[in-house]
């Protein structure tokens, strides 16, 4: 057998089978993705006092209402665009959102005067729907502390966003 034989022969019974179960492997992965932005019907988010979550927003009916600088409840319509949609949706699954616990909560007894920022999360979807309940109290690893602040920042910077786009 010549050198050439053998090359090509090594590349057809190593290399070509290879390639053959990574695309069969990973095509498979992504056609079955849980959460894709195809399937997204809506989010919302929730957040306030653990003994009310005052501050609203659903994505679905596009109600809002949260509380100003001066305590007085405003309420109004903002729909967001899909690309703010498409935005939220990978900024979730880049911070890892599909892998947070549901309950992330922390010991409140702590905190004497003021209590903790209680933020309710959801994301839904065809087939699926994640919810993720997190507090600032919550004592647990910073790093899902911190993707969990950075999602809400991203949330609630979209809304804004979208609130000065409504008045302009």
């Amino acid at each position: 057998m010549s050198d050439k034989a053998k090359k090509i022969f090594l590349i057809l019974t190593i290399a070509v089978p290879f390639l053959m179960y990574c695309v069969y492997y990973y095509g498979r992965m992504i056609k079955n993705a849980p959460y894709k932005f195809t399937e997204f019907n809506s989010f919302v988010i929730q957040y306030g006092t653990s003994d009310s979550l005052l501050n609203k927003y659903d994505s679905k009916t596009g109600a809002y209402q949260y509380l100003n600088k001066h305590d007085s409840l405003v309420k109004m319509n903002l729909l967001l665009t899909k690309s703010d949609l498409l935005y939220l949706h990978r900024k979730a699954a880049d911070l890892g959102f599909w892998d947070f616990p549901s309950n992330e909560l922390g010991d409140t007894s702590k905190y004497k005067s003021a209590k903790p920022v209680r933020y309710y999360i959801e994301f839904n979807y065809q087939r699926k729907s994640k919810k993720v309940l997190f507090d600032d109290a919550f004592d647990g690893d910073s790093r899902l502390k911190d993707a969990n602040k950075n999602l809400i920042n991203e949330i609630m910077h979209v809304l804004a966003d979208a609130e000065d786009r409504k008045k302009k």
